[in-house]
């Protein structure tokens, strides 16, 4: 058959061009009512041109070419549930507002495909790209940055967006819009964040500094245990074990059976005691400025005196942390699961599992030269509990290590001894060797 005999080309031509009854740019009053009555709280709208977008605007771009304008949306949560000491109601709230999400951006973008607008609704949170676990980002989409952008808000102290008037509690979607729109928002003016440092005080693993600090490998190993890297450790922890007595020293029946319902009706939070005890927003604040003391005792106290488990890496600050000011709480040693696949991997995450406590005295500059099919030169500098990785070698360095890449991967894995890349040269230093095992005892696995 000719193509231009097909059934379906004949009824394309013959019905014609459909009228395109929709105004271009796309109005702005006209989306947010439809957003609204789909179920959305809140609404705003960002160009893929904004300056704010300007470390987001690849990703996008890889997620949806034709996109002109991000349409950032908020949809609330039932914050007496997030504050529940238990966290089954809690990750109830979270994964049922999350559904919601992802429900009011497939039946906005259905409505507008059905006029002919073209657009595209990612995932609000999982499913993610996982393939590129661990060395890669594995989302679609940085909702955080877009929201502050398009007006919904600004981050807190514990990274977390603030809206103005609902507080944290909130979840975060998007659209991605194929056509411009007549009106955008600015970032609003002010931080709802108004420091109060209850999420500082209700952390369970000391994550956030009351200084603004915030160490992803406290978090990332605790509150997220039954997410990516905590399900790794688990599977690891089933193909070491010799036998069923051997898996049940390292996991109690409970932890299993938390494994399993992550698995079953959606990964839980171990915590996120951040988002429960904030007072921030119009409509949160009030309780807060009535009764500080009332407060504390009704959502701060419960959290912290809870008896519970807490996930931490062997010698990390959240280890040392927890014993400190939690003593209450048990603590167990576990691996974080993200490890190390290839050389970027290592030196795009070192900053986010950079151990500052362990860093206490340690002012150093490192070179490290990777050789192999990634090559690569960074310089890590160390000093005053901080760090900073800059790319090429700069300056003078007190330590320089040259290293097959692979060969360091392996050995960061545990599956190569150190003697034996370094009898073999497949890594070798320059300086002082104690310099090494102090950057080792940064960044513990």
């Amino acid at each position: 058959m000719v193509i231009k005999d097909h059934p379906t080309i004949k009824a394309v031509k013959e019905r014609g061009q459909p009228v395109d009854q929709i105004q271009r740019p796309l109005s702005t009053a006209w989306l947010r009512e439809m957003m609204l009555e789909a179920g959305a709280d809140d609404v705003g709208f960002v160009s893929i041109d904004r300056p704010e977008l300007g470390d987001q605007r690849e990703d996008l771009f890889k997620l949806y070419p034709a996109v002109k304008t991000v349409v950032s949306f908020v949809v609330r949560m039932h914050r007496e549930n997030v504050r529940a000491p238990l966290r089954s109601v809690a990750n109830n709230e979270f994964h049922t507002t999350g559904h919601l999400v992802n429900d009011v951006a497939r039946d906005v973008v259905h409505k507008l495909s059905d006029m002919g607008v073209r657009a595209l609704n990612p995932p609000m949170a999982f499913p993610m790209e996982a393939e590129r676990f661990p060395d890669e980002k594995t989302w679609t989409i940085s909702h955080k940055p877009i929201a502050v952008a398009a007006g919904l808000g600004q981050m807190g102290i514990h990274r977390n967006v603030i809206h103005p008037k609902f507080g944290n509690f909130i979840l975060l979607g998007a659209i991605l819009l194929a056509d411009e729109v007549t009106e955008e928002q600015e970032p609003i003016d002010y931080n709802p964040c108004f420091e109060c440092k209850l999420c500082v005080a209700a952390c369970p693993v000391g994550a956030i500094g009351a200084d603004g600090w915030f160490d992803f490998n406290a978090c990332y190993t605790h509150n997220y245990r039954e997410f990516l890297g905590g399900f790794v450790s688990f599977v690891d922890m089933i193909t070491d074990s010799n036998s069923s007595y051997d898996y049940s020293k390292m996991m109690t029946k409970g932890e299993t059976v938390s494994m399993w319902q992550s698995l079953a009706y959606g990964p839980n939070y171990k915590a996120a005691y951040c988002m429960a005890v904030c007072p921030a927003g119009e409509d949160v604040i009030g309780p807060y400025l009535d009764d500080k003391r009332g407060f504390l005792q009704d959502v701060v106290k419960p959290l912290q005196e809870k008896e519970e488990t807490i996930y931490v890496t062997k010698g990390s600050d959240a280890e040392a942390f927890v014993q400190k000011r939690y003593p209450h709480k048990t603590v167990k040693q576990v691996t974080n699961g993200a490890g190390v696949s290839t050389i970027r991997g290592f030196t795009d995450n070192m900053v986010h599992f950079f151990q500052r406590g362990n860093s206490k005295g340690l002012n150093a500059t490192y070179h490290f030269k990777f050789t192999g099919k990634d090559p690569i030169d960074i310089t890590v500098i160390i000093r005053d509990q901080s760090i900073e990785k800059i790319e090429g070698l700069v300056g003078e360095a007190d330590l320089t290590m040259t290293a097959d890449g692979e060969a360091w991967v392996r050995f960061l894995n545990r599956k190569m001894t150190g003697v034996f890349a370094f009898v073999t040269r497949k890594i070798r230093i320059e300086g002082n060797p104690s310099l090494l095992i102090a950057f080792g005892n940064c960044f513990p696995f």
